[in-house]
C-alpha cells in the first residue's frame, strides 16, 4: 500500500479541479495546470478532495498512484502558493541583474551571458549576488533554476560559483609545499 497515494489531496478555497478522462484541470489563484494520468490508476473528485486509486494490484499501478498523487498535490499547492528556488552566487566580480525578459550573467567568463527566461516562470534580482526563481509548476521552476546554475557550477578550492541557498560545498585543500 502506498502511504502517500492514500492520502487524499484537499482542495482550499479559492480552487476548483475538473477530470476529463484521464486528465485532471485544476484552476486556482495563480493560474491553471493539467495532468494526464496513466490507464493504472482512478482519480476521483469529492466535494472537496481528489482521491487516487490504482486499478488493479500490479507493480506498475502501484508505481503510479503514488507518482500520481504526488502530481496532482504540487498542482494544487503551485495554483495557491507557487514553488520557489533561491540562488545564491558567490565570487569576485559575480553579479546578476535583469534586463526585460532576460537575466544577464557575469561570471568572469570572457563575455556576458544573457539567459532568456521562459513563460510560466518568473526570475528576479533582490540583490546583485542573490536570483529567485518563482512559478506554479514545481518541474519547471527547478529546471529553469538548474540551468541558471549550470553556467557556472561552485568549484570546491575557493567556493565561487552560482549555488542554490542553503546548498554546502565540500571544500577541498589546495596545493601543499
Amino acid at each position: 500500500m502506498s502511504r502517500i497515494g492514500k492520502k487524499p489531496v484537499e482542495l482550499p478555497s479559492g480552487v476548483s479541479a475538473s477530470l476529463s478522462g484521464q486528465t485532471i484541470e485544476v484552476k486556482g489563484p495563480k493560474g491553471t495546470l493539467s495532468f494526464t494520468a496513466t490507464d493504472d490508476v482512478t482519480i476521483t473528485i469529492d466535494d472537496s478532495t481528489i482521491s487516487v486509486e490504482p486499478r488493479g494490484s500490479s507493480k506498475r499501478a502501484r508505481q503510479q498512484w503514488g507518482m500520481s498523487r504526488t502530481m496532482v498535490g504540487n498542482m494544487v499547492t503551485g495554483v495557491t502558493d507557487g514553488f520557489k528556488r533561491e540562488l545564491e552566487i558567490q565570487g569576485v566580480g559575480y553579479r546578476a541583474q535583469m534586463a526585460g525578459n532576460a537575466l544577464k550573467l557575469n561570471l568572469g567568463l570572457s563575455h556576458d551571458v544573457e539567459f532568456e527566461v521562459p513563460a510560466g516562470v518568473t526570475v528576479t534580482c533582490p540583490k546583485q549576488t542573490q536570483i529567485v526563481v518563482e512559478g506554479i509548476d514545481p518541474q519547471l521552476v527547478g529546471q529553469v533554476a538548474a540551468n541558471i546554475r549550470e553556467w557556472r557550477k561552485p568549484e570546491p578550492y575557493k567556493g565561487k560559483g552560482i549555488r542554490y541557498a542553503g546548498e554546502f560545498i565540500f571544500r577541498k585543500e589546495g596545493k601543499k609545499k
